[in-house]
């Protein structure tokens, strides 16, 4: 069955704790968007904006209640949350391996973490423990958050052109990464 064409890549499908989070972000802005239409009906019959006693939408709000509102208002709750981790590598991984791997990006369509290593070594024992930390990440994120943790080991020096160079050969660069 196998045309040599690849197939085309598909999003991933939401399931358990992914399908709730979007129904409860749904559900929230509907009673959001009704609560906003009865306020504005009975200011209309008021005759238009008043101050009050109680507590309205004009109100001021804490920092803390300000960001969680936006980061749910804009869907930002898996980026915050890896971000999260990011912070708290150190407790996560250990601080052997924090002191010479860190977290560099996340990349949310692909679910794919990179983390940079300042040695080969330090990359191979990384490689190693991934899966192990790939399951704690998921644990701490939710189900299916990180799929897979790409390892860099650290950059070569800077490659210089100069009288004494082989013509092609790449140098000391097959020894790094």
């Amino acid at each position: 069955m196998s045309t040599g064409e690849p197939a085309p890549k598909k999003s991933p499908e939401l399931s358990g704790v992914d399908l709730a989070r979007v129904a409860l972000r749904a559900a929230k802005e509907q009673a959001r968007a009704r609560g906003d239409a009865a306020q504005q009906k009975k200011q209309a019959r008021r005759g238009g904006l008043r101050s009050g006693a109680r507590a309205d939408g004009r109100d001021p709000m804490a920092l803390g209640a300000a960001i969680n509102r936006l980061i749910t208002e804009r869907g930002w709750e898996t980026p915050a949350a890896v971000g999260g981790v990011m912070g708290r590598w150190p407790q996560i991984v250990g601080d052997d391996l924090a002191k010479h791997c860190v977290p560099q990006r996340y990349d949310e369509d692909e679910r794919v973490l990179t983390v940079g290593c300042d040695s080969t070594a330090w990359a191979t024992q990384l490689r190693l423990l991934a899966p192990q930390l790939v399951a704690r990440l998921n644990e701490d994120l939710g189900h299916g958050t990180v799929r897979l943790i790409k390892v860099h080991g650290p950059g070569g020096p800077a490659r210089r052109f100069g009288p004494l160079r082989a013509p092609g050969s790449t140098g000391p660069g097959d020894t790094y990464g």
